[in-house]
């Protein structure tokens, strides 16, 4: 069965490229396309995507209150936001709403199915310099964010993994570990920090990495 993709975007070009990109595709078919997200939980609702695409600059509601909507009533749908904008906050600011990925517009389409591929997998898509800049927030902080959580040094080595955007396949070979242990050790993680899925645990993280 092909991957079901919900697009958000209001330039009617990049809209309609996308669409005829995903729809001449072997593994993905685009299921609805909007030049708004007015009605994002109804579109949601009524198509029920395993994937969206996110526009942040869209008219009446931006992506990121869209999939803050979203999250309210689905945690399992994957978001990647695409974008002009590759400043920090917005990059920040999209992660902990709830986004599972982050690509930039100029780069969406020699990535694109190498994105959609990565967060179906568990990944957390990013551009080459979006990566970099949450790398570079996260070893800027001087705080501990998950000193209070009780972590032992394996979960927090983990927990920072995730934040890096590593599958669960990536950290269990970086880390030399199976792969059982690794997903054993990410529920210990979502006990302590009491959430219920790898992009709440890295919003919090990088939440509390901005207080």
């Amino acid at each position: 069965m092909k991957t079901s993709i919900l697009v958000y975007e209001d330039n009617i070009d990049l809209r309609e490229a996308l669409v005829h990109l995903l729809n001449t595709s072997r593994n993905c078919i685009c299921a609805g396309a909007f030049d708004n997200c007015r009605k994002v939980i109804s579109d949601l609702i009524a198509i029920n995507p395993d994937v969206i695409l996110m526009d942040i600059d869209l008219p009446g509601r931006n992506g990121i209150e869209a999939v803050k909507l979203i999250r309210e009533v689905n945690q399992e749908v994957k978001i990647i936001m695409l974008t002009v904008f590759d400043n920090r906050r917005n990059v920040i600011d999209a992660i902990c709403a709830g986004a599972s990925g982050y690509l930039l517009k100029k780069y969406c389409f020699e990535q694109l199915f190498s994105a959609i591929n990565e967060a179906l997998t568990g990944g957390a898509p990013l551009s080459g310099n979006v990566a970099r800049m949450i790398l570079d927030h996260v070893a800027q902080t001087s705080s501990d964010a998950t000193g209070s959580y009780d972590l032992t040094p394996r979960e927090t080595e983990i927990l920072n993994a995730l934040v890096k955007g590593y599958n669960y396949k990536k950290i269990a070979e970086t880390h030399n570990i199976g792969f059982q242990t690794v997903k054993k050790h990410i529920s210990n993680i979502y006990e302590k920090l009491q959430v219920h899925s790898k992009s709440e645990a890295v919003a919090k993280v990088l939440k509390n990495r901005t207080d």
